[in-house]
């Protein structure tokens, strides 16, 4: 059957590219402001895969509809979630947590799936759900600090929010699309509500330092090709409560990522948490 490895291999490399994501955002955002930064990186993306889709002759969405309920979801997942992320930290909330505060989406969707999609939830998976989002709070917990302001934290719970709607509202309304067509119908419409945004406050700022360069490629190519296309076959593959799941696995592989780069300590805390998170990840996966 099709099923093959690249499948059964997908959600963890999800995790481990989605987790890089973080380190890009170390090194590029203090060359750019958060959102030019992101409208940048959105424009090099639907450049790109209007030139793959067209040299592969790729499907379109077939109607109106379907490059609505596309559109929808890009907005979610991309312009709310990942400009929220970008600007809480760029506004002085630390990564851990933005990490912590996005970490809820997991019981969040488990809440919509069964109010939205009819998923069932069973006994285990809410325990599952519960010990995983233990399991991040003591991996950050070490980088918890003070000093922000509701100004830093509205906009990673805007994130929330966001990454948690669109995970439910693709699943529910266009599981299903073409992976570089689709890439283009979801960025399109994330670029102009991100350029309106970055064009009504004036504050269009981008220099072009290797650093930003580097993180900039490796986020169009890695995180906006690689991972986002195997985000949208796990949506259109399994569960939302399993794919939500996964997300509990981002900040402890962060966590690994950052001490390989930046020789940035792992306590005792942290890798029991990263224990238990996967414990938690395994019992919420049916």
């Amino acid at each position: 059957m099709s099923s093959s490895p690249v499948l059964r291999f997908a959600p963890l490399l999800f995790v481990i590219l989605w987790s890089t994501g973080f380190i890009g955002a170390k090194y590029g955002l203090p060359h750019a402001e958060p959102l030019s930064f992101l409208l940048v990186r959105y424009l090099l993306v639907v450049s790109l895969m209007t030139v793959i889709a067209l040299a592969m002759r790729a499907p379109w969405p077939k109607d109106g509809r379907q490059w609505f309920h596309i559109g929808v979801s890009g907005l979610l997942v991309h312009a709310i979630y990942l400009g929220g992320v970008f600007v809480s930290i760029s506004k002085g909330l630390p990564a851990g947590v933005a990490s912590l505060v996005v970490g809820i989406q997991p019981l969040l969707t488990a809440v919509g799936a069964g109010w939205l999609l009819n998923e069932a939830v069973l006994a285990r998976q809410w325990l599952g759900l519960v010990l995983g989002f233990v399991g991040v709070a003591m991996v950050v917990s070490g980088k918890i600090g003070s000093g922000f302001g509701l100004d830093a934290l509205w906009p990673a719970l805007a994130a929330l929010a966001g990454i948690t709607a669109g995970t439910l509202y693709q699943k529910r309304f266009c599981p299903s699309f073409d992976w570089r067509t689709g890439a283009i119908a979801q960025f399109l419409p994330t670029a102009v509500a991100t350029g309106i945004v970055v064009g009504l406050s004036d504050n269009f700022r981008v220099e072009w330092a290797p650093d930003f360069i580097f993180a900039l490629a490796w986020l169009v190519l890695v995180l906006s090709l690689g991972a986002i296309s195997l985000l949208n076959m796990l949506i259109r593959k399994g569960t939302a409560v399993n794919l939500a799941s996964l997300f509990y696995l981002v900040p402890p592989c962060t966590a690994l990522i950052a001490w390989f780069l930046f020789d940035e300590r792992l306590a005792g805390m942290a890798l029991a948490g990263m224990a238990l998170a996967v414990w938690g990840v395994y019992l919420a996966r049916k």
